[in-house]
């Protein structure tokens, strides 16, 4: 560290205003080389993580960067020489290129192998700020070897070789000269091909290492850069010193000790529970856990997954949830478990929550520090966090990505993946397993056969022995709660007749849940069925309704439910994501198979009765449109001749319409409907960026089109190996595929007086709790009933330039939540 005046004339790396003090341009990349070898020997890339760290600053050695950054500072007088306008130079200053050069210049030199190592080098540097950029770009461009003969007055690459510490460059000839260096590539090129047999899997997975280098370096660099300008950060940053697997282990075992068993099926909980800790012996690998659901999968994994991560020495427990509304409830049981109160200190240092609605009363400063890089032991986060990891834009999800190895990942109800992402997903999970020492556990009750697609195009490597289950027909029959009665008619239901099957079973068993596919379905039902019981009684679920709103629904209906009162809920589906609630019966709208189990197991979720009873029903006027809802669509279509199977030949399936050789004909059907999608096509229109029909699972491995109209343009690319456009793939994907826009609505006095604070708020970008606290009080809705919004004029803009709007009151039901039309005077006097 060196003073302002020295400052003047030593190459720097950052300014820390607190104390007017400068890190030195050498201690930096030595302090990135060190973090970044570090994590590059989880993939056993342990040389080629410290020469990017070392070299990825270089061009900062430049005159022009220096006068750039001084003036910036203030320490050169606007008179001198050498000072320049910084905010006219800002992201003008190429300070990238020239390590990725030295490399690139030296390696392309010495064969094939060398020049491949030399290219992944090469595009972590030349990419630290931006996100990985395009080898080939989809028109055919080379966007790499462009970059790597950018001239010298742009690089200055020989200028920063001159002016450079002698250290610093004495140190990466070492390391390029390194036999190491070329070993470490050549270990890891047999390690995939051993693996994958197949052309377009391979080169997928050879760029998912280069991806993983590249976390390596930007979560290096980000961690030294914080620790240098923020003391406070760096002496709160634990880096792996966390509370020992063996202790987080023994709290777990006293917390299930201590649970008695209070309904029979906690009997077979526990049986599955132990299931787990014995299978935590097994090998690294990718495993099933296939349990109906209410059978104890949270605690069960958790189980499997510290064991695990005790006798492996991992360094993580990594939970993937598919929904942000379940994922507070998972968490809390697993933090009051392993973070005890007669712990103190202990609080807030085990379990780690990474998704976009934690609210700044939940989540410290430390704890969003810690969510940068998913620094603790125990992460729970949601499928949108991960496959933004993998294939996300940018640099901030991808800082990430290196913590998926030497780890345990527990996708919970794994179905729900998005289908087009299943071949993106495989391969990701394959080089996650069997390359980042990394074991993998998908639970549900409805596995997806992600090991049964297409081979060729990526399918799940599952262990030997995969399912942790002993004898799951067995178990899908010991857990057998409820009988499904297939209620399909010729001329279909309509939704008086639903409501009054649902009024009947409420009062026959004391509870009903209808379960529909459309908003518009849910509140005709529960319109009609207004007539037939007390208020008190009737509920409606939908995302219509803002988070918060749906949480204090579900409050008065775990009571009512739990004090044995009559309750009648209508909602969409929103309902069978993991929502823990015990009905007595069940009427699911017609729909895939996966969500028909879902809905069934809210439905005598604790076995309290003999059996419940699941209605399937075909209403009349449910429009599912395929343009918003296509899976469902595809998913009830394709189900229906299992349940004429079904029908016809009940033994085949065990007379269990739930059990897994039903799950698996579905499947069958289904996946063989979708498998087009799963390779993630994209068009023109969904992404401008690549400007023609592909998919990105293409544009990730071999790039085959753009390799093509890169011939056709004559461009020289012969002297290297990877070809992948993965910026503009990264900036085509979505981990949502919904074009919504987020409202947000004045549910209650606290919705009201949020908006409020959005809109007296100075500068909106910088009020990051504040808008964290918004996810609890928005809904997200399509382009067409936003524009009936703004039409109406029921749209408020809360800050020119920020794409944040606020709902009218008038506009917001306390029954149904968001309107396209003004609600009654009524209802907003009684609101």
């Amino acid at each position: 560290m060196k003073s302002e005046e020295e400052a003047k004339f030593l190459p720097m790396a950052h300014w820390r205003k607190s104390d007017q003090v400068f890190q030195s341009l050498s201690s930096h990349l030595l302090g990135v080389a060190a973090l970044s070898s570090i994590f590059g020997k989880k993939i056993r890339l342990e040389v080629a993580g410290e020469l990017i760290g070392l070299l990825h600053d270089l061009g900062k050695y430049s005159e022009d960067f220096r006068c750039y950054i001084h003036s910036a500072l203030g320490l050169l007088n606007p008179d001198e020489d050498d000072y320049v306008d910084s905010r006219a130079l800002k992201g003008k200053v190429d300070h990238l290129s020239a390590g990725a050069q030295f490399i690139w210049q030296i390696l392309s030199k010495r064969g094939e192998r060398a020049s491949l190592i030399g290219q992944l080098l090469a595009l972590c540097i030349a990419s630290h700020h931006s996100g990985l950029i395009d080898c080939l770009d989809p028109e055919g461009s080379d966007v790499f070897g462009k970059r790597m003969r950018k001239p010298e007055e742009k690089t200055h690459l020989e200028e920063v070789q001159f002016c450079a510490d002698v250290e610093i460059l004495v140190r990466a000839r070492a390391l390029l000269d390194s036999p190491e260096l070329i070993d470490e590539m050549k270990n890891l090129l047999a390690a995939l091909k051993q693996k994958e047999k197949n052309l377009r899997p391979l080169f997928q997975q050879l760029g998912l290492a280069v991806r993983f280098l590249f976390s390596c370096l930007i979560d290096a660099d980000r961690i030294d850069t914080a620790s240098f300008e923020q003391k406070k950060v760096a002496a709160n940053r634990p880096q792996g010193d966390y509370v020992p697997w063996v202790i987080l282990v023994e709290r777990l075992e006293k917390a299930l000790e201590a649970f008695a068993p209070r309904h029979p099926i906690d009997h077979l909980r526990q049986q599955i529970s132990a299931e787990c800790k014995d299978a935590a012996e097994r090998c690294a690998g990718i495993y099933t856990l296939t349990v109906p659901t209410g059978g104890g999968k949270t605690l069960a994994s958790l189980r499997f997954a510290l064991h695990h991560a005790e006798r492996r020495k991992l360094d993580r427990v990594i939970y993937v949830i598919p929904f942000t509304s379940i994922i507070d409830q998972n968490a809390k049981v697993v933090r009051d478990i392993l973070e005890p109160d007669e712990f103190p200190q202990d609080k807030g240092k085990v379990v780690l929550e990474h998704h976009s609605s934690v609210t700044p009363e939940k989540q410290t400063w430390r704890e969003k520090m810690l969510c940068e890089n998913w620094d603790a032991p125990v992460i729970y986060t949601t499928m949108v966090q991960l496959l933004e990891t993998l294939f996300g834009s940018g640099t901030r999800g991808a800082r990430r990505m290196h913590q998926l190895a030497h780890a345990v990942l527990i996708f919970d109800e794994i179905q729900t993946l998005p289908i087009r992402c299943v071949h993106l997903f495989n391969n990701a999970i394959n080089f996650l397993s069997e390359q980042c020492n990394s074991t993998v556990v998908f639970c549900t009750a409805t596995q997806p056969l992600l090991h049964q697609v297409a081979v060729d195009q990526g399918a799940i490597r599952l262990s030997e022995r995969h399912e942790i289950v002993s004898n799951v027909r067995q178990l899908f029959a010991d857990l057998k709660r409820v009988k499904i009665i297939d209620q399909r008619r010729s001329n279909a239901w309509g939704f008086a007749e639903i409501a009054e099957l649902a009024c009947a079973e409420a009062t026959r068993v004391g509870s009903c849940l209808v379960i529909v596919n459309t908003k518009d379905a849910a509140k005709q039902i529960f319109l009609v069925s207004q007539a037939l019981v007390d208020a008190e009684s009737l509920f409606h679920l939908s995302t219509d309704m803002c988070p918060m709103h749906r949480k204090s629904e579900l409050v008065r209906i775990k009571s009512r439910l739990e004090s044995g009162l009559l309750t009648l809920c209508v909602s969409t589906q929103l309902i069978e994501a993991g929502v823990d609630v015990d009905f007595g019966a069940v009427i699911r709208s017609m729909a895939g198979l996966d969500s028909i189990a879902q809905a069934a197991g809210r439905c005598n979720r604790n076995g309290k009765s003999v059996q419940g009873t699941v209605h399937l029903v075909n209403p009349s006027n449910e429009h599912v449109t395929l343009e918003y809802l296509k899976d469902i669509a595809i998913g009830r279509d394709k189900v229906a001749s299992v349940l004429d199977f079904f029908r016809e030949m009940p033994e085949r399936y065990e007379h269990d319409l739930l059990g897994p050789q039903a799950l698996a004909d579905y499947y069958a059907h289904y996946f063989f409907e979708r498998q087009k999608d799963m390779t993630y096509p994209v068009s023109p229109k969904e992404a401008k960026a690549i400007g023609r029909h592909d998919s990105l699972l293409s544009l990730l491995s071999e790039n085959g089109i753009s390799l093509a109209e890169a011939g056709r343009k004559g461009e020289q690319i012969s002297t290297r190996l990877l070809n992948q456009s993965f910026m503009s793939a990264a900036e085509a994907f979505k981990a949502i595929d919904s074009p919504t826009q987020g409202v947000v609505v004045p549910w209650g006095k606290a919705g009201a007086d949020l908006i409020g604070r959005l809109h007296g708020a100075y500068d909106i970008s910088l009020e990051g709790e504040l808008l964290r606290e918004v996810q609890q009080f928005t809904v997200n809705v399509f382009p067409h009933v936003f524009d009936k919004l703004s039409k109406a004029e029921a749209l408020h803009v809360i800050k020119e330039g920020v794409r944040i709007y606020s709902l009218d009151p008038r506009y917001y039901s306390k029954q149904f939540g968001l309107a396209t039309e003004p609600v009654s005077l009524m209802e907003i006097l009684n609101g």
